[in-house]
């Protein structure tokens, strides 16, 4: 509720799970049943009754391959489930994430043929509750990134090999929301690079961008990293972000957003004036201050309404705030 009444334009809603077999853990957020839509509608309806005027939500839309069947990291950090709590999950060829990560199986035809069923049924369900942008998560190291990454991706067929094959899936899948989700926003979290000589670079983001454009997806979230590498070619990957969201921008001519380690009001701002990126995403920033929205909008010279029960903390109506710096 608090990130509702925020300040921010956008509310995104957590990775969420197409289907159980694509959840991460089983805490994991999912759209995959009347019951879950039921009770995410629940949630969204409390979050409607105090969300600032103007602020709408998205749903990030994810299954997570072979990283599914994990604790939770704030239990146990890293690894695979094990005994009845396990699942099988499944990856584009049989290679593990990391050592202490259990082997996952290769998706079959059928396979794929329900998974892209199943993002169509979650991003129809995400349309009937009223979310106004559903974004495809095709990145961090979960499924879609795993067939588009040469580094977890070994296959020898339609889906594998070549660039254009790697992206082949993550095409359809973004094809068969972008149908479902009828005339709401629909766009993908990217990988702008693996950090590896031997992974996907910028070339490659830009050239799926490309490839969205047109399929009418309408925007692209530029991240990195998420499949693990010996040696990475840079030291802070989210340092790099915002110019790997300007040069997707710049190559693909689609809108673009930037995300990772974007703390400040100056710093957000900066992104957005100097061209890198259409927008900026921002998530721990978010969690530490959930009024992020408020300070930003102070520091910025910038009037934001605040809710009513809220309204003695607003400028002008204490001293407070001038305190505050970007």
């Amino acid at each position: 509720m608090s990130l509702a009444m925020s300040g921010a334009g956008l509310v995104m809603i957590e990775a969420t799970a197409v289907s159980r077999r694509g959840r991460i853990t089983h805490g994991c957020l999912g759209l995959y049943s009347d019951a879950s839509e039921d009770a995410l509608g629940t949630v969204l309806d409390q979050a409607r009754r105090v969300a600032l005027p103007g602020t709408e939500f998205g749903i990030q839309l994810s299954h997570a391959g072979r990283k599914g069947s994990a604790h939770r990291p704030w239990e146990t950090p890293g690894g695979s489930l094990s005994g009845s709590d396990a699942w099988t999950t499944l990856a584009p060829s049989e290679i593990v994430h990391r050592e202490n990560w259990a082997l996952p199986q290769a998706a079959s035809e059928e396979d794929l043929d329900q998974i892209a069923y199943d993002f169509r049924n979650a991003a129809a369900r995400a349309a009937r509750l009223g979310i106004k942008v559903v974004e495809v998560h095709v990145a961090h190291g979960y499924l879609l990134h795993q067939f588009h990454s040469p580094l977890s991706n070994k296959r020898q067929d339609a889906w594998g090999g070549d660039a254009e094959r790697r992206m082949a899936f993550p095409l359809r899948v973004a094809r068969t929301v972008r149908e479902a989700a009828g005339g709401i926003a629909v766009g993908a979290r990217i990988t702008g690079s693996d950090w590896s000589q031997d992974g996907l670079m910028i070339a490659d983001a830009t050239t799926l961008a490309t490839q969205l454009k047109a399929i009418g997806i309408d925007y692209a979230c530029v991240t990195s990293s998420g499949i693990p590498v010996s040696n990475p070619t840079v030291a802070n990957a989210e340092d790099h972000h915002p110019s790997l969201a300007e040069a997707v921008r710049r190559e693909s001519g689609i809108t673009t957003r930037a995300v990772g380690m974007i703390t400040g009001s100056q710093q957000a701002n900066d992104i957005i004036g100097s061209g890198q990126a259409d927008q900026v995403a921002i998530g721990r920033a978010f969690l530490d201050d959930p009024r992020w929205g408020w300070h930003a909008a102070f520091d910025l010279s910038v009037t934001l309404p605040y809710p009513s029960p809220y309204a003695w903390a607003a400028p002008g109506e204490w001293s407070g705030l001038k305190h505050r710096t970007a």
